[in-house]
Parts: structure tokens; C-alpha cells; sequence
């Protein structure tokens, strides 16, 4: 549900790139899911390497927003240099209040207009963060359950008694010992 609404957020604002990483996490949750209703170690095990992929993409969008390194949150990376759209919180966050000024001087730009937001009581970035954040955390908690799970089911074939397993006496053969010879003891 976490990832479907940042799915939305991310359709919103026009982010091409969190947009294909959103899709790509949704259907391999849905994968992992599967595996752990179907008893798929494999499909679980592509969940959990995902979710390392999964925290390293967060950690690069936190990165992002918080312009370390040498990114700013101003480029055009996470649209692929299609659009200068941002973040869908620039302009719609909480508390912010938007100004339209139309640019009627510019030729060709007649229909288009300048928005400038102010008032806004969290910045947009700080907000990315926090989905980002929440994200990791989700990621990780599906990590250690998706460890967990495989840990069981692999227990689960470690344990399981074939017809004519290893046991000593089992039950689903025909001893190979005269009958004799197994009451002699209680003779004894």
C-alpha cells in the first residue's frame, strides 16, 4: 500500500525514474507474496535481493533531495531530462499556498504561467525524505521476514519423511526381518 501511494505521488509530479522503480517494486512484492502463499523459496529469495536494491534506490532519493554530493534536487534526473516537472510536494504540500503570475510578455508562452509557492510548513524535500525513509524501513522489515520465511520453508524439505526414508523400522514396508526374529527379545 506504501509503495502504491508513492506510486500515485511519483504520477503526479511526472517522476519518470521513481516511477519505473515504483512498478518494479510492486510487482516484485506481489512475486514475494506469491512465493510465501505458495510455498516458493526462489521467488522469495528474488523479494529479499530486491529489497537490498530497493533500500540502495532510497537511499539515493534521500540522497537527492538533500543535495549531498554533487546532486541537486533542481535537476531533471529523476525525469530523464524529459521535463522539467518536480516533485508533485513542490507545489501541493502542506500549507503551501500557490501564485499564479501569467507571463503574457513572452511570446509563445501566452497560456503558460509562473507559480510560485510560499507558506509551506514542511519544504517538499523534507517530505521525499520521510517517504524514502518509511520506504527503507518497510524494506527492511520484509528483509528479516523474508529470511525468516525461507529459513522455515527450507526446514520444512529438510524434514520431510520420504516413503522409505531413513528410519529404522518404517512404516510403509514390509520388514525384511522374519517375524520371528523381531519377537525373540520379548521372549527374553
Amino acid at each position: 500500500l506504501a509503495a502504491l501511494e508513492r506510486q500515485v505521488f511519483d504520477f503526479l509530479g511526472y517522476q519518470w525514474a521513481p516511477i519505473l522503480a515504483n512498478f518494479l517494486h510492486i510487482i516484485l512484492v506481489i512475486l514475494g507474496l506469491f512465493g510465501t502463499i505458495q510455498y516458493r523459496p526462489r521467488y522469495i529469495v528474488v523479494y529479499a535481493i530486491w529489497t537490498a536494491v530497493w533500500v540502495t534506490w532510497n537511499i539515493f532519493i534521500i540522497c537527492f533531495y538533500l543535495e549531498v554530493g554533487g546532486l541537486s534536487k533542481d535537476s531533471e534526473l529523476l525525469t530523464f531530462n524529459i521535463s522539467r516537472h518536480q516533485s508533485w510536494w513542490s507545489e501541493n504540500g502542506p500549507g503551501c499556498v500557490r501564485k499564479e503570475a501569467s507571463m503574457s510578455g513572452i511570446k509563445g508562452l501566452e497560456s503558460h504561467s509562473y507559480i510560485s509557492v510560499i507558506g509551506c510548513a514542511l519544504e517538499y524535500r523534507y517530505i521525499e525524505v520521510m517517504h524514502s525513509s518509511f520506504q527503507i524501513l518497510l524494506a527492511l522489515v520484509g528483509f528479516v521476514y523474508a529470511c525468516y520465511v525461507v529459513s522455515v520453508f527450507t526446514e520444512e524439505e529438510d524434514s520431510f519423511d520420504f516413503i522409505g526414508g531413513f528410519d529404522p523400522f518404517p512404516l510403509y514396508h514390509v520388514n525384511e526381518k522374519p517375524t520371528n526374529l523381531l519377537f525373540k527379545q520379548t521372549y527374553l
